[in-house]
């Protein structure tokens, strides 16, 4: 099974990304394209994960409900 990413933890990256293109005075297009994808894929993860949760919570509501 593979393993749950943590959702703290992966919104606490995508803040140090936005932190450190904010921070840049010129930034190195090089190394803003890699923060781009790291960015792009803890989104991409971040949305399986919530759907996941929210399916989660669903489930549950269900067994209190019925």
């Amino acid at each position: 099974m593979a393993k749950k990413i943590n959702i703290k933890e992966s919104l606490s990256k995508l803040e140090e990304i936005a932190s450190w293109f904010e921070k840049q005075k010129d930034v190195d297009v090089e190394i803003g394209l890699e923060k781009v994808k790291e960015g792009a894929a803890l989104i991409k993860e971040l949305k399986g994960r919530l759907k996941e949760v929210e399916n989660e919570f669903n489930e549950i509501k269900k067994e209190i409900v019925d």
